[in-house]
């Protein structure tokens, strides 16, 4: 099996996305596990600078998708 650090997806829906963000949201708030919330918070990051929109814009942009 071939190793790396990091895993790319080219491709996912906009609702399983939304879905994503929102469990991690979740999970980090009921468990005061801050890791859950930071992962959140770099993958709005990353999604919202690939969009060219702030982060509000963005998650706004998902919210209002589906």
């Amino acid at each position: 099996m071939q190793k790396f650090d990091r895993i790319s997806i080219t491709e996912i829906s906009k609702k399983d996305m939304l879905m994503i963000i929102e469990a991690l949201e979740y999970t980090g708030k009921k468990t005061n596990n801050i890791g859950f919330l930071s992962l959140r918070d770099d993958i709005i990051k990353e999604l919202s600078e690939l969009s060219e929109s702030n982060k509000d814009e963005f998650m706004n942009y998902l919210k209002n998708s589906i």
